[in-house]
C-alpha cells in the first residue's frame, strides 16, 4: 500500500519537480564528465613517466636535464592524484522546501548508489535455492569453505543479533588468525562485520576496511524452479582506490569465492533439503541464528512454496 501511495505521490509531482529532477541529472553529468577526464589522465601520466625513464637510461647515463624532466613528471604525475575531483552536487546542497522529501531523497540515494557501485556478477546455479540460503547465513562456512580465499579468518564471538520483520541483523566479530594474512595490510586485527537479512531473496554483507571505509555485497537468490536458482551479486564500496582497480579486484575475489562454493553447495544439494527448513532440527548455535530466523519466517512447507510460487509468477 506504501509503494502504491507513494506512486501516486510521484505521479502528481513529476511537473512540479521536472527542474529539480534535470538539476541533478546535469550535475551528475558534470560529475561523470571530471571524473572520467582524470581518470583518464592518470594512464598518460604513467606513460609519459616510463616513455621519459626509458629515454633517460637508454644511454646508461641520466644528465642533469634527464633528472630534471623526470622529476618535474613525477611530480606533476603526484599533483594529478591530489586533483582528483570532488563531488559538486549531493543532498545537502538542495532546499527540501523547494520540493517534497520523497523526491529529494529518492535523487539522493540515486547519487550515492551510483558513486558507490563497484562490479555486478549474475549466475544461473544448478542447485535448489534453499541451498544458497542456508549457504548465505550460515556464519561457519566463512571458516571452512573459504579457508583458502580467507586465509583462515575466524569468528571470534557473536556480539550482536536482531529480529526484524522480514529477517534479522547479526554483528560478528572476526578476527585474522594468521599472521600472514595479506588482510592485515589494511584492517585491524579484529572488526565487525554485519550480515543481514532483508527478505527471503536479499542478503548483505557489510565488511569494514579502514577508516571507517566499507565494501557492502548484496546477494540476490531467486530460486526458479527445485534444483536450479539464480543468483545475483552487487558489490558497493567507498574505498577511494582507482575504481578500475578495485572492479578488477573485487571482480576476482567474487569469482574465487563462487569457485570455493560450488562444492559445498554440490553436497548441500545431495542431502535431504527439507529438513534444512524444519526447525526443529535447524541448529541452535550462535551462528545459525539468522539462518533459524529465516526458518522461522519462511520455513514451512507452505512458505517453501509460495517462495518458488512468487517467482515463476514474476
Amino acid at each position: 500500500m506504501s509503494i502504491y501511495c507513494l506512486k501516486i505521490n510521484d505521479k502528481f509531482s513529476t511537473n512540479q519537480n521536472s527542474n529539480i529532477s534535470q538539476v541533478v541529472e546535469i550535475a551528475l553529468f558534470i560529475d561523470q564528465i571530471k571524473s572520467n577526464i582524470w581518470l583518464f589522465g592518470i594512464p598518460s601520466w604513467l606513460f609519459g613517466i616510463t616513455d621519459r625513464s626509458i629515454a633517460a637510461f637508454a644511454d646508461g647515463y641520466l644528465s642533469p636535464l634527464e633528472i630534471f624532466q623526470l622529476f618535474t613528471a613525477s611530480f606533476f604525475f603526484v599533483s594529478w592524484l591530489y586533483l582528483k575531483p570532488e563531488e559538486s552536487f549531493n543532498s545537502n546542497d538542495l532546499d527540501p522546501s523547494q520540493y517534497q522529501e520523497y523526491l529529494d531523497r529518492t535523487q539522493a540515494n540515486k547519487l550515492q548508489v551510483k558513486k558507490l557501485h563497484m562490479i555486478s556478477q549474475e549466475y544461473i546455479l544448478p542447485f535448489p535455492y534453499i541451498c544458497q540460503i542456508y549457504h548465505l547465513l550460515n556464519l561457519k562456512h566463512l571458516e571452512t569453505v573459504h579457508k583458502f580465499s580467507l586465509n583462515n579468518l575466524k569468528i571470534f564471538q557473536i556480539s550482536h543479533f536482531q529480529p526484524t520483520n522480514s529477517g534479522g541483523i547479526i554483528k560478528f566479530q572476526t578476527i585474522l588468525d594468521s599472521p600472514a594474512n595479506p588482510l592485515r595490510i589494511w584492517r585491524q586485527p579484529i572488526v565487525e562485520v554485519d550480515l543481514i537479512l532483508h527478505t527471503p531473496y536479499t542478503v548483505e554483507l557489510s565488511i569494514p576496511v579502514y577508516n571507517n571505509k566499507r565494501i557492502i555485497v548484496i546477494f540476490y537468490a531467486f530460486p526458479l524452479n527445485d534444483s536450479e536458482h539464480q543468483l545475483f551479486i552487487d558489490i558497493y564500496s567507498d574505498l577511494e582506490w582507482p575504481k578500475p582497480l578495485l572492479q578488477i579486484i573485487l571482480h576476482f575475489a567474487s569469482c574465487l569465492t563462487l569457485f570455493e562454493d560450488l562444492p559445498y553447495l554440490r553436497a548441500l544439494a545431495d542431502q535431504n533439503i527439507g529438513r534444512l527448513f524444519n526447525l526443529s532440527k535447524t541448529s541452535n548455535h550462535e551462528t545459525a541464528l539468522l539462518f533459524k530466523r529465516f526458518v522461522e519466517l519462511y520455513g514451512s512447507s507452505v512458505e517453501a512454496t509460495k517462495l518458488l510460487e512468487g517467482r515463476e509468477e514474476s
